[in-house]
């Protein structure tokens, strides 16, 4: 080391003391690594760069024009407008993005923004994150509303945590925020997602000692913790009939209120997290005084018992009602997943026979139930449905298309034709699948006798790579509690 600064600096070098020369050392290592670190953030790829995003917005180069197409917006009302597109898109992996967007850009989020970040997160499942906006709500001295921390306790229902909620509840008490009927039964059925039947029961004693009345989302609550409790009792179809005939004693003055909800477009089965909630807003696909119904023959159906099916239906006719499109489809499901394909196909016909509106979720739930055990005839029967589907011109969009590939791709031996043929309707609306689906669809044609140049198994892995590089993540972010 002496020799190198004696032929760079000459012997005026011999002079420095030790001090001079132990400073001049770590200088030099300082800039080190500060060329090291910079050439690391520079050459960093992946989805997660935020940082480098942001730098390349910064530059004080761009034009106006430039920075404008590269932000998402310029003031807090253009973004909650983009977050609520963002939200009925669908694209809930965005919202981080958006917010951090924001705040490089120096903008203030309000109560709203928060509000339709924390929806948005509850909408897609996103655990993590809505509790990083409420920390960062909290943060900015905005105080959750109840309506905002009864997201949050759905989100926990949806991801299954049946911990969180119950800390949430003693966060409300510490914030002074009372919690309203929404609160309760929205613990209630989060607990319910999770199969703590105990925990439920006791929410239940509670309700009913403060004077409150059970209401039909309660009932629904109350059959799910049932199904989702592990292991299930022997007798749990009886349960589920008694609930349903329990629940009979619920008048429409027990409802919970869901004004503001409804405003947001959240409807209760949304918040409470019950299988009906993607067919609420759909005319006449359901009708929701059948709320206990509808829960009690989804469950049914995933127990294949057919004799709580029947028992269910004879109820329904004693009251008078006759079953709508969402009972219909569990009615099939039921039949078809106890390998009564027959049945199943009589009751989708006499529906059809009646006159009654065409929807393309029968027809679905119809080839999802003959793709069961991947027999020849019932994989013959899913072929001609999805031809019959095809021509009364219901197309596959993204989410149904990805559920059927899925189940088609399972198929082992065979032609593999229902699977290439879900997969080409795709392809013509140029709808893209899940990760999951390309996957096992991938894994399903590598299995097969198909030269590697071929041009389906291209796109395939093609697709499959880009969704692969598109929803890499990297490690979790640690819960808030």
């Amino acid at each position: 080391m002496n020799f190198l600064f004696r032929s760079v600096y000459g012997e005026k070098f011999l002079n420095f003391t030790n001090t001079h020369f132990l400073i001049l050392t770590r200088f030099i290592d300082l800039i080190a690594y500060l060329v090291f670190f910079f050439l690391l953030l520079l050459f960093k790829t992946g989805p997660n760069r935020t940082l480098l995003r942001a730098l390349g917005r910064r530059q004080f180069s761009d034009s106006t024009a430039i920075k404008a197409k590269r932000n998402y917006a310029e003031n807090v009302s253009e973004y909650n407008t983009v977050l609520t597109s963002i939200v009925t898109k669908r694209r809930y992996f965005l919202l981080r993005d958006v917010y951090d967007d924001m705040m490089l850009d120096g903008v203030q989020p309000t109560r709203d923004t928060f509000e339709a970040l924390i929806m948005g997160t509850m909408r897609g499942a996103r655990l993590q994150d809505a509790f990083f906006f409420r920390d960062e709500m909290k943060a900015m001295g905005l105080v959750p509303e109840v309506a905002l921390y009864n997201f949050l306790i759905s989100t926990c229902g949806k991801c299954k945590n049946s911990n969180l909620p119950i800390q949430i509840l003693e966060e409300m008490k510490r914030y002074d925020v009372k919690p309203n009927g929404q609160t309760y039964v929205c613990l209630l059925n989060a607990c319910a997602a999770a199969g703590r039947l105990e925990q439920v029961l006791a929410i239940v004693r509670d309700m009913t000692a403060a004077g409150a009345e059970l209401n039909k989302f309660c009932y629904a609550g109350l059959i799910i913790a049932h199904m989702n409790k592990m292991p299930r009792a022997d007798d749990i179809a009886t349960k589920i009939i008694e609930l349903a005939e329990q629940s009979k004693g619920w008048s429409s003055l027990e409802e919970s209120g869901n004004t503001g909800n409804t405003m947001l477009g959240i409807s209760e089965e949304e918040l409470y997290n019950l299988p009906t909630a993607e067919f609420v807003h759909r005319r006449f696909f359901l009708y929701r005084q059948f709320t206990v119904y509808h829960v009690a023959f989804h469950a049914c159906a995933d127990l294949r018992n057919v004799e709580a099916i029947e028992t269910l239906l004879e109820m329904l006719k004693k009251d008078g009602k006759t079953p709508d499109i969402f009972i219909t489809m569990q009615i099939m499901r039921c039949y078809m997943r106890a390998g009564d394909i027959d049945r199943g196909v009589q009751i989708f016909e006499d529906y059809l026979k009646e006159g009654k509106l065409p929807v393309m979720e029968l027809y679905v739930t119809l080839i999802e139930g003959a793709m069961i055990g991947y027999t020849p005839r019932g994989m013959q029967l899913a072929q001609e449905t999805l031809v019959n589907m095809t021509s009364r011109n219901f197309f596959l969009n993204s989410k149904v298309g990805s559920d059927l590939l899925l189940a088609a791709a399972g198929e082992k031996t065979g032609g593999y034709t229902n699977a290439n043929y879900i997969w080409d309707l795709m392809q013509s609306r140029k709808a893209v699948p899940s990760l999951a689906a390309a996957e096992a669809y991938y894994n399903g044609l590598k299995e097969r006798e198909i030269p590697e140049d071929d041009p389906r198994l291209l796109l395939v892995s093609r697709t499959l790579h880009n969704l692969r590089s598109r929803f890499r993540t990297g490690p979790a972010r640690p819960l808030p509690y």
